[in-house]
């Protein structure tokens, strides 16, 4: 197998959502399995940008998830949502909250994460559909440097799977 660095494509399908596209040199179940084992999150997650230190994942409808990453500058980050549908190997559907928005409060809308894992020739196609509550936030997102974030991590993430698919 050989990997596809660099190849997720991020585009705007409108104001307020962000559609994310990355195919995978390995199967879906695979690669399904390095998106929810929170083992495998840690590895992956923060891309190059720091080290997880924590990934917590109760992969159930009303279960809830939370990664913590540091900052390779020393500043912690988290993020933790809700799962509204999983199913095993193809879907899953969850709310996105970033800890510690400066003018955030409790009761601002989450974003809503869709998760799609299809594969064709025993490689996967993710396409991750972020809907943001408004063109605001799909912008800061933008904004964020969360494309260099995605190439970073979805690399690692494959590498991971062609490990794991190799017996490696």
């Amino acid at each position: 197998m050989s990997p596809t660095t660099g190849s997720a494509v991020v585009t705007l399908p409108s104001e307020t959502e962000i559609l994310i596209t990355r195919r995978f040199d390995a199967p879906r179940a695979v690669v399904y399995q390095v998106f929810t084992d929170p083992e495998l999150i840690k590895r992956w997650w923060a891309g190059r940008q720091g080290t997880v230190t924590s990934a917590e994942v109760d992969l159930r409808v009303g279960g809830m998830w939370r990664y913590v990453m540091t900052t390779n500058s020393g500043y912690e980050i988290a993020f933790h949502g809700e799962y509204h549908e999983v199913v095993p190997d193809e879907r899953l559907v969850c709310t996105e909250i970033f800890e510690g928005m400066p003018d955030e409060d409790d009761t601002s809308p989450p974003t809503l994460n869709s998760y799609t894992f299809t594969e064709s020739g025993g490689r996967t196609t993710l396409e991750l559909l972020t809907t943001a509550p408004d063109r605001a936030v799909r912008d800061a997102i933008m904004e964020s440097g969360m494309e260099t974030g995605v190439h970073d991590g979805y690399d690692i993430a494959e590498q991971i799977a062609i490990e794991l698919t190799d017996g490696s």
